[in-house]
């Protein structure tokens, strides 16, 4: 019989996730040098831009066979992939990185280092997300399906562009909840597995429910710009002259990318961070001092 011990404790305790990223995660992640954080962050900005490129194709052609819950729902289950990349691997996401903020409340790293963080984080997402939908642009993959791939990604990028302000970022909170939601809940899981299903189920229903992910939107809205530029797969989406003309860069960061990345910073800052720094933290604190 083997000697080897087995932890069978194959989960952490909420307290002491909420105190590995005070403590430890977030002060890491912070004092990453530059490079590193900025090559960490176009990974992940690829890693999501591939799971938002699969759910496109998954959901092409749905529309004749199932109904549009099912369709959404399809499409939200391949999604996930990105995500799971970016965990286990251990790239750079902004919008997970919003929980930093559990280590400025508890003055373990600084207001500027979570500025720095931020945004060499969130231009590397960006970078990586463009690159992959240049490359996909490159590749044909729009003509897929007799062009429907293509014109499912101009109508889905249409879309996102013609949000309200205030309807896009709603829809960031309510998205960036439940992606800090899936970070948490992989962080407090010793396994792989257990790691994939506590990332699938929140991002699945954040997905299928329509939320907005500002670093999902920046491959989604550029591969829709990109594509509409191919005459037929612009005939293909229906849309007319001057709804193409309507989404162009402007209307992506002004209209989109702006009010969701408000949004997915609220979502998580309010709904994650302060409330589970006020249930286990804040007392703890309390009691030290």
């Amino acid at each position: 019989m083997s000697n080897q011990v087995i932890d069978n404790k194959d989960c952490l305790a909420p307290n002491e996730v909420a105190k590995g990223f005070s403590e430890k995660v977030m002060p890491q992640k912070a004092g990453y040098r530059k490079s590193k954080m900025f090559v960490l962050a176009i990974a992940a900005g690829a890693f999501i831009a591939y799971g938002a490129q699969v759910s496109l194709t998954v959901m092409t052609g749905t529309a004749e066979n199932l109904s549009w819950g099912m369709a959404k729902l399809i499409g939200a289950m391949v999604f996930a992939t990105g995500l799971m990349m970016v965990v286990l691997t251990g790239a750079e996401l902004f919008t997970g990185n919003v929980m930093m903020m559990f280590s400025v409340i508890e003055k373990k790293i600084s207001l500027l280092k979570l500025l720095r963080s931020w945004s060499v984080v969130y231009i590397g997402n960006f970078v990586g997300s463009i690159l992959l939908a240049f490359l996909v642009y490159w590749a044909g993959c729009a003509h897929n399906c007799n062009d429907s791939l293509g014109a499912l990604a101009i109508n889905t990028a249409y879309s996102k562009v013609n949000l309200g302000f205030f309807e896009a970022f709603t829809r960031g909170i309510l998205c960036n909840w439940l992606v800090c939601l899936a970070v948490w809940m992989a962080t407090s899981s010793r396994r792989v597995i257990g790691k994939i299903f506590a990332i699938f189920f929140p991002i699945m229903t954040f997905v299928a429910s329509g939320y907005e992910h500002s670093v999902a939107n920046m491959f989604f809205i550029p591969n829709g710009i990109l594509t509409k530029s191919i005459p037929s797969i612009a005939a293909a989406s229906n849309l007319t002259t001057a709804q193409l003309a309507a989404l162009n860069w402007k209307t992506f960061i002004v209209h989109n990318l702006i009010p969701v990345t408000l949004g997915n910073i609220i979502g998580a800052l309010v709904f994650v961070v302060l409330l589970f720094w006020m249930a286990y933290l804040k007392d703890e604190k309390n009691i030290e001092q």
